[in-house]
Formats: C-alpha cells, structure tokens, sequence
C-alpha cells in the first residue's frame, strides 16, 4: 500500500512539473529575503525544492544551496534556472525521507510546501532526519498548509508543530492564509534554544 501510495504522489508531481505548477510563483516570499537580508551566508537545504526558486535566491546572496526533490521534472528545471541565473546549486533527485550521501551541519533546513504533503507515516522519518540536517545554532523554516482535518494526510497539523517543538526551540510562529487554498502557516525553529531570530 505504501509503495501504491509513493508511485501516485510521484506520478502526481511528474505530471505537474511538466508544466507550471500553480504553487511555482518563481518568486521567493519576503520572509526568505528578510530572513537573508539580516543573516550572513551559509549553507541551506531546501526539502522539496521544486523548480529551485529559491535556492537561486539564496545562492545570490553568497550561500552554499543543496536541493532535493523527487521529481525529475523538477530537478531538471531547477537545473536550468540556476544556469540561466549563472549560480551553482547542488541538486539531488531523492526523497526526503531516504536521504542518502547528504552531510549535515546546515545552517538552515527550509521547508516550503512538502511536509504537509507526506503521508502521516512518513513524518517521523522526516523529523528524525532533521536532526542530522541542522548545525548548531540552525534554523528550520517551514511554510505549510493548515490540515482542515484528521481525516486527510494533507496539511500540518498542531500535533505536527508540537512534535518539532520536542526538540527544537519554536522562535517565531506566523498564522497566515492563502487565497485559494485556506490557513497556513509559517515557523521558525532553533534547534539550541536561543530566542532570536
């Protein structure tokens, strides 16, 4: 069921990266530039990277960009974005929650719009590598959509938050909404408890 379950996300993404996503702005949101804007370069992982948006953003400013998506599609695009904008990222076509031959020590782990689409057993996975992602002092950022229920694996919920929260120190909180789409939400995280952002 599980394997069933990857094969139609996976064809789901392929199909939709073939074209232009209507979650592929090719903007990146003023809290990455603010954020950028107020911290010196490092390096940044992007879960779900998609078309690389904004890893090219980051890589501008002087930072160390990794990307991973499980789409090829994506990958592929991402590639051109970033030799068209004349920067180099380091792309890898791989699942987030099998991540293999990725070193750790990130300053940031950014996430926009691929937890709240895994499957509810595939999370713990997911917080478990984010452990071995984060450099001291690190940050997570995440931007999801609400879960409207129980009943569907789409959207975080505040159980999802919560769990973050067990071993990571929640610095700043934004609730938000997306037209079209409904609530959602923004959050930092520290991963040694220290209180700025």
């Amino acid at each position: 069921m599980m394997i069933i379950h990857k094969l139609r996300r996976w064809i789901r993404f392929e199909t939709c990266y073939t074209g232009y996503p209507r979650w592929d702005t090719g903007i990146s949101p003023p809290e990455l530039v603010d954020y950028i804007d107020t911290h010196p370069p490092g390096r940044i992982i992007d879960l779900g990277c998609g078309t690389g948006t904004n890893l090219i953003t980051f890589a501008k400013a002087g930072w160390q960009a990794v990307g991973i998506d499980f789409s090829w599609q994506a990958i592929k695009a991402a590639r051109s974005k970033a030799a068209a904008a004349g920067v180099s990222i380091t792309l890898r076509r791989q699942d987030v929650t099998n991540l293999k031959g990725i070193n750790g020590d990130f300053d940031i782990v950014l996430d926009m719009g691929c937890f709240h689409q895994l499957p509810y057993y595939q999370r713990q996975i997911y917080r478990r590598n984010l452990d071995k992602l984060l450099a001291p002092n690190g940050y997570f950022l995440i931007y999801a959509h609400c879960a409207m229920d129980d009943q569907h694996n789409h959207g975080i919920r505040e159980l999802d938050l919560a769990l973050f929260g067990e071993s990571l120190k929640l610095v700043e909180r934004q609730d938000t909404y997306e037209n079209g789409r409904g609530p959602s939400v923004w959050a930092y995280y520290c991963n040694d408890h220290t209180t700025t952002k």
